[in-house]
């Protein structure tokens, strides 16, 4: 591998944090931190020089992309914010031999940026290299094609997708963004470099060797734990024989600033159609979702929302103009499902509804209370209703906010294994029924993985919040779960880390970072506190 050069640094990229960046220190949780400066590089070369800079004197870096996490991981707590967003070129396309495209990108590519590009084949390619053009123009002439992880923020950064393993609806049938994920560039707290590609460094057992393209070896122990089996995006990725990348996919910005990646891209299928259906009963819909997955394989997601969900949305459309185009849902209606379809005709595509709709009439369902999305506006009609419901309530909690500016809302972001998707919403409904406390469910139940959002009006109801949080991520790690599943850990969900894998196994992902990062420089007190060798707390 090659070793970038390294030269003089820019006086104004390192800049004092004053009012004029004071919204670099937040993000979407709602959560604000403090930083004493920040930066803006555009290129790896200025992400080493600021690094050298900040390890002079051990100052921790905060990474960030778009701030649309739900974690506070994009948050400081003290020191220096390095803001990618100006890292936002695309690279060049590859091509492998069995005709497979892989885009190269910097960390603060907009996801809805590279999807439009993607769908209309336009990128800017002149100062590609010539075998990239190439591949663009093959690009050009092939299928139409698209990059699978669809998290409900399309405005998030490539690179915070890869920070928390982020995945979104389509994960059902996709998975994450893990295995979409084929290179890397890497940027470690020394401002060595590293250049990972999948398949390439593969680990013996739980053992693996880096070596930086300044000629560093590092030896990596792997921790012992074992991942949960269901959908996770907690702590670090580990098992026997890994690749050695993923690693770094979902480490939450703790072990090195990705400057460069590499994603895979998947053909489109000819058919794409959506489904909503709503029920009477919340039950009714876990039966229904249970007889989908088992009888039909050609469903890329399974999306949820509960009568809570939808009565807030039914309360902010009669409010304003933001959400009229949305038909009408029918007031006996307590739980909708949306599917999404994914397959080669429309004939296909015909029969798969007509076995949808005899699935829906077993488990109580009505098909005169469903909405089919055959062509594009229909279905980014039934996305836009899948959107606003989020956005219902966190309009509903910036109007709390005014008389009680401390509380937020509780997101949950925990999945179960699929035998128990049942006993989890029991679960849910129980707490939420003896603690009073106003909620909406949505999320995605195909993988069993419901985002439960708490929404305070108080703040003793903000504190009650928070110890249901802790309750279930107690009860859903007995089941065999993970406390965070498309999200990441950041800050926010750090002690329960802890509770979901243990104390020895989180002072192992410690040992494991000090590895890469012996000053805890990088992302600190993500995941977990940062503390000194001594076990010392900083």
């Amino acid at each position: 591998m090659k070793e970038r050069k390294v030269t003089g640094m820019k006086q104004n990229l390192i800049r004092p944090m004053t009012d004029e960046y004071t919204e670099y220190l937040r993000d979407e949780s709602r959560t604000v931190g403090k930083a004493e400066t920040i930066s803006f590089p555009a290129s790896e070369e200025e992400i080493v020089n600021i690094v050298k800079q900040m390890e002079e004197h051990k100052t921790p870096i905060t990474l960030q992309g778009a701030r649309t996490g739900l974690a506070a991981g994009a948050v400081p707590f003290q020191g220096h914010v390095m803001n990618m967003s100006r890292m936002d070129k695309i690279n060049g396309i590859r091509k492998d031999e069995a005709g497979n495209f892989y885009i190269k990108l910097q960390p603060g590519v907009i996801l809805s940026q590279l999807r439009k590009k993607i769908e209309l084949k336009s990128f800017d390619y002149q100062n590609w290299r010539e075998e990239d053009q190439k591949a663009y123009a093959d690009f050009c002439d092939a299928p139409e094609h698209f990059f699978s992880p669809d998290p409900t923020e399309a405005s998030a950064t490539l690179g915070g997708m890869v920070a928390c393993n982020a995945s979104g609806a389509r994960s059902y049938r996709y998975g994450s963004i893990r295995p979409y994920v084929t290179a890397l560039r890497i940027v470690l707290a020394s401002g060595e470099t590293l250049e990972i590609r999948r398949g390439e460094i593969i680990a013996k057992g739980r053992e693996i060797q880096l070596l930086t393209e300044q000629g560093r070896k590092l030896k990596i122990k792997l921790p012992s734990y074992k991942m949960p089996d269901t959908k996770n995006a907690s702590g670090y990725y580990v098992d026997d024989n890994m690749d050695a990348i993923d690693l770094f996919i979902g480490s939450d910005g703790t072990l090195g600033i990705i400057s460069e990646i590499e994603v895979g891209l998947l053909k489109m299928p000819p058919v794409v159609w959506g489904v909503t259906c709503f029920f009477q009963q919340e039950t009714f819909v876990l039966d229904y979702i249970k007889e989908i997955r088992n009888e039909i394989e050609e469903i890329a997601s399974m999306e949820y929302f509960d009568g809570d969900a939808l009565e807030i949305l039914r309360q902010q459309k009669k409010k304003g103009q933001a959400f009229a185009q949305l038909p009408d849902i029918h007031p006996e209606m307590k739980a909708a499902a949306y599917l999404e379809l994914h397959t080669g005709t429309e004939k296909n595509a015909l029969l798969l509804l007509e076995k949808i709709e005899a699935i829906m009439e077993t488990a109580g369902g009505n098909p005169l209370h469903t909405w089919v999305a055959r062509v594009d506006v229909d279905r980014d009609r039934l996305l836009f209703f899948r959107h606003a419901i989020p956005e219902s309530v966190n309009m509903l909690i910036d109007e709390r906010k005014k008389t009680a500016p401390n509380i937020t809302k509780l997101g949950t972001d925990m999945a179960v294994p699929d035998e128990h998707l049942h006993r989890v919403v029991t679960i849910y409904r129980k707490t939420l029924k003896e603690k009073g406390i106003q909620s909406a469910v949505w999320g995605h139940i195909g993988d069993n993985h419901l985002h439960v959002n708490l929404l305070p009006k108080s703040d003793e109801e903000y504190e009650t919040g928070k110890k249901i949080y802790a309750e279930w991520a107690r009860e859903i790690t007995g089941l065999g779960g993970a406390v965070s599943a498309e999200h990441g850990v950041g800050k926010l969900k750090s002690q329960f880390l802890q509770v979901m894998f243990g104390e020895e196994a989180v002072n192992q992902m410690r040992e494991l970072k000090r590895t890469f990062d012996p000053y805890g420089m990088l992302g600190r007190d993500n995941l977990f506190t940062y503390e000194t060798e001594g076990g010392k707390t900083s």
